[in-house]
């Protein structure tokens, strides 16, 4: 099965339109989470090869940044199409690195291709002003130009998504980027190259450089004053490392960190809908998304009801091999990434919790958790400040508005949150009150290529996606002039 699949998988660094050795040969091994086997060994790239992959960058750039907007959109558009043509071949790529269940991996795929349809639409919208200061009668004339080079960084969990969100809005904006993507999961963007590379993307447009050595090769390049720009997904702890490296050379971030997503139900939700949303904000992607739902509060009058159908749809979900059918939960990445969920359910069992269907870790190889729900959790598990990053739903009861809403916002992130309620004014005051980028208003899932995605407070800076996301790789050029 692996043969076939990864047969044209290229394990190489992609450097200025071509596969390249690192500086060193040394190479890293990539693991099949559902069976603990390695798949695959990838190049890991050094500080000399980010330099390099910089250095093509910075060639391709005037070039780039000179394409008319057309020329970059119609790149972007064909880039698209070719990934949706290959669909299946890069869903079962995902799987096989990343564990997920296939179905989650065509989702993905579809989701990472619209990000280069958006912006095939938004680079030809790359509009200024004119205006006449009001003062000096001298006009105005405010453009938006391609900031430069920028260094990507990006998560396991989202292998294609995390990058094309990325890419696509850089490109758009006329600017090179180098991408550093997971050590867990490089292989996905490894293949998208040639994809790109048939669309037409120049070479050095696009450069992809996995590393073993993500500090020091990622610090080499927020220390290269040609980079201008970094957009980087992942944990918060991680962000704030990286926000003090960008500061040594003033770096525009753009920052996706972590989540500690609400999901409130209130008494007069609608129950089945708010259950069918639990579990799209909770299961997507068995629950390794920042976005997932990882505190419900579910009002005392409905709590038993609602308890006991979610219980029922995660208790029917089939675990095993994301690459078999009916198989709904894949295997967690890694091994420390099970343990944790292990710990955080421990944890809040020791403390009172009980457990309505889950929680024992399967026997066999694989890093495999099953779908859990607990309830009686207890204001002091460790569950309700960590993100639980797996498919385990942790239940706690509230009385009135005010009371879901203070402990809704009581975290130092502000990613996303959900409610549901048949009370549309309810609901938008509600969401109004929620300290959150975004909200889930009776719905489970917020992403989407056309919305801005981005927290408040810990959860980053910037967004992703829509107008603001290519305005991320842009810096205002005010020219004032008298005619």
């Amino acid at each position: 099965m692996y043969e076939n699949l990864l047969a044209n998988v290229p394990t190489d660094l992609w450097i200025g339109g071509k596969w390249c050795k690192s500086s060193d040969n040394q190479r890293f091994d990539v693991i099949d989470p559902a069976t603990e086997k390695v798949i695959a060994s990838v190049a890991s790239a050094t500080v000399e090869d980010a330099k390099r992959a910089v250095d093509a960058a910075q060639e391709a750039f005037p070039a780039w940044a000179a394409k008319k907007p057309r020329e970059r959109a119609e790149i972007l558009r064909k880039a698209f199409e070719i990934i949706m043509r290959d669909a299946e071949r890069f869903a079962k790529l995902i799987t096989l690195e990343n564990g997920k269940a296939l179905s989650d991996s065509r989702g993905e795929i579809a989701y990472a291709a619209e990000f280069f349809r958006w912006y095939a639409e938004e680079a030809v919208r790359n509009i200024g002003h004119i205006s006449m200061a009001p003062a000096t009668g001298a006009r105005i004339v405010a453009q938006h130009k391609p900031a430069g080079i920028a260094v990507l960084v990006t998560p396991w969990n989202f292998p294609a998504a995390m990058a094309t969100r990325k890419i696509g809005p850089a490109l758009a904006a006329g600017c090179p980027v180098v991408l550093k993507p997971a050590s867990d999961t490089p292989l996905t963007m490894l293949a998208l190259m040639p994809a790109l590379e048939e669309a037409g993307v120049p070479p050095g447009v696009v450069n992809v450089v996995p590393s073993r050595r993500s500090g020091p090769v990622v610090s080499a390049m927020l220390h290269d004053p040609r980079v201008r720009v970094l957009s980087f997904t992942g944990s918060t702890e991680v962000g704030r490392k990286l926000l003090h490296e960008a500061a040594d050379n003033i770096i525009k971030p753009s920052m996706e960190l972590g989540g500690n997503a609400p999901f409130i139900v209130f008494e007069d939700a609608d129950i089945d809908a708010a259950v069918d949303g639990a579990m799209i904000a909770k299961m997507r992607n068995m629950g390794e998304a920042c976005t997932a739902a990882n505190r419900f509060y579910v009002h005392d009058k409905v709590h038993d009801e609602f308890a006991k159908k979610l219980t029922g749809k995660m208790a029917a979900l089939k675990v095993g091999n994301g690459l078999d059918d009916g198989v709904s939960v894949g295997p967690l990445v890694n091994k420390e990434g099970r343990d944790k969920v292990i710990e955080l359910v421990d944890d809040a069992v020791a403390k009172g919790a009980k457990v309505l269907t889950g929680g024992k870790t399967p026997t066999g190889p694989g890093y495999f958790y099953p779908a859990t729900v607990i309830t009686n959790v207890s204001n002091d598990a460790k569950m309700l400040n960590e993100e639980i990053f797996g498919p385990v739903a942790s239940i706690q009861t509230f009385k009135t508005e005010d009371e879901a809403i203070t402990r809704a916002n009581d975290t130092e992130y502000g990613l996303v949150a959900y409610l549901y309620t048949k009370d549309l004014s309810r609901g938008m005051r509600v969401s109004e009150k929620l300290d959150f980028g975004m909200i889930g208003l009776n719905r489970g899932l917020v992403s989407d290529p056309a919305a801005p995605f981005g927290g408040t407070k810990q959860s980053g800076l910037g967004r992703e996606g829509a107008q603001e996301g290519m305005k991320e790789f842009q810096e205002t050029q005010y020219v004032s002039v008298i005619w």
